[in-house]
């Protein structure tokens, strides 16, 4: 999901409520990782895939090196590999690279851009102001 529109079909697709998370990964509230939030903004040329490569459970993230590299032999065991690649993707998050660390996100991330969540809550539901 990425903005308005995407809220306004659903809903009259018959849905009562839609999740809306990576928008939010860039608000100026939110808690992200400098250099995961850094991705969202500019790693809008990627698609995003799904892996169990950082923590053992699936979860989709922006394509990069370490998800490309270790998606196929990672073996799903969670919490275990969630410990094992911490210290990685710490290291990667410190010196700024996003290649070695887990970028949360939507398949529409590309929309993402840094503003108030209260802003994102207002562009989400435009489509129902009369």
């Amino acid at each position: 999901m990425a903005g308005a529109a995407d809220v306004v079909k659903l809903m009259r697709a018959g849905a009562t409520a839609v999740q809306v998370g990576t928008r939010f990964l860039t608000a100026t509230e939110a808690g992200t990782k400098p250099t995961h939030k850094r991705a969202l903004l500019e790693l809008r040329d990627r698609d995003t895939m799904v892996t169990h490569a950082f923590s053992g459970k699936s979860a989709r993230t922006i394509r990069n090196r370490f998800a490309e590299e270790f998606s196929q032999v990672a073996p799903p065991l969670y919490p275990q590999i969630h410990y094992l690649t911490t210290p990685i993707r710490g290291a990667a998050n410190s010196v700024g690279d996003p290649e070695y660390l887990n970028l949360w996100a939507g398949t529409g991330f590309a929309h993402c851009r840094e503003q108030a969540a209260a802003k994102i809550v207002e562009e989400l539901t435009e489509g129902f102001r009369q």
